[in-house]
């Protein structure tokens, strides 16, 4: 179900692809149980659920959706490791609850290329054709994150998928960009390296208000209060470090509403700094899953 918060003059949606199952090592990396568990509880395979939160607002006329999840071209076995269920179009359904349709996309940032933040770029039609989603968006990614995806290695090859992005690119409705880079007076985007090379964070900013879509980042609200949890999934967990503190300061500066991608326990908080340390504030707490 979408979640409306306000920024400025902006209503900002959270809009949902369901939720997926995420061996807890790969979330939680080399932090210990005893430790990971005063957070969440893992279910019988080892799993812990992984909100797939995607951003949506307008600004300036142009209505912005931030990464697209897993979508439906996935197979059955990869839908039931991953635990998606049967139900299908989750965002484009969510995104009709709030009256939008996907012809109605103006613009689609893309956080990074990832399988579950842009699987729902495209989709495969009858004839088993890969078309776009949002067949009128222009999509935004970074260039060294395309380059990544187009020539994955050992470890990525099995998050970067040719069908969620290339056809976009060869139909012209891809624009690459190269570093921090302005989307419209009120939504930019401000490089946070770390889960990627050149991963990308989204700040709104409106009427002396801020906030920021942490995607991988920061995936749980946790990882910003204990700034040494990483992710296995960070290919350069030592930067990741540096990044959160870059992004904390930030927010902190700016009073910032936090939106958290992955979050199972909450979707958006505020931060202080007490010390050295970072402490979330006010967070909006989700149902837990079962």
């Amino acid at each position: 179900m979408a979640n409306k918060y306000h920024v400025g003059n902006l209503d900002v949606y959270l809009v949902s692809d369901g939720i997926n199952y995420t061996d807890v090592g790969g979330l939680f990396g080399l932090v210990p149980k005893a430790l990971w568990s005063k957070v969440t509880t893992a279910d019988e395979k080892n799993r812990v659920p992984m909100f797939l939160r995607s951003l949506y607002l307008e600004s300036e006329g142009k209505k912005i959706l931030v990464d697209t999840g897993y979508g439906d071209k996935l197979s059955e076995k990869m839908r039931n490791i991953l635990g998606l269920g049967p139900q299908r179009a989750r965002l484009i359904n969510d995104l009709r609850s709030i009256g939008v349709e996907p012809e109605a996309i103006d613009i689609v940032v893309l956080t990074h290329l990832h399988g579950d933040h842009c699987g729902g770029n495209t989709y495969w039609n009858e004839k088993g054709n890969v078309l776009p989603t949002f067949p009128n968006a222009t999509y935004f990614a970074q260039r060294q994150e395309l380059s990544a995806a187009m020539f994955p290695d050992e470890r990525t090859r099995g998050t970067y998928f040719a069908d969620n992005f290339r056809p976009l690119l060869e139909n012209g409705q891809l624009q690459i960009i190269d570093g921090d880079t302005e989307i419209t007076g009120q939504v930019r985007t401000k490089i946070a390296p770390g889960h990627t090379p050149s991963f990308q964070t989204i700040v709104v900013q409106s009427n002396d208000e801020a906030a920021i879509f942490l995607g991988d980042a920061c995936p749980w609200g946790i990882f910003l209060e204990r700034l040494g949890w990483v992710s296995s999934f960070d290919v350069e967990p030592l930067v990741s470090i540096t990044s959160k503190k870059m992004l904390g300061n930030w927010a902190v500066r700016h009073h910032a509403r936090l939106f958290f991608q992955h979050d199972a326990t909450m979707e958006s908080a505020w931060l202080r700094r007490e010390g050295k340390k970072f402490i979330l504030v006010e967070p909006v707490k989700v149902q837990p899953t079962s």
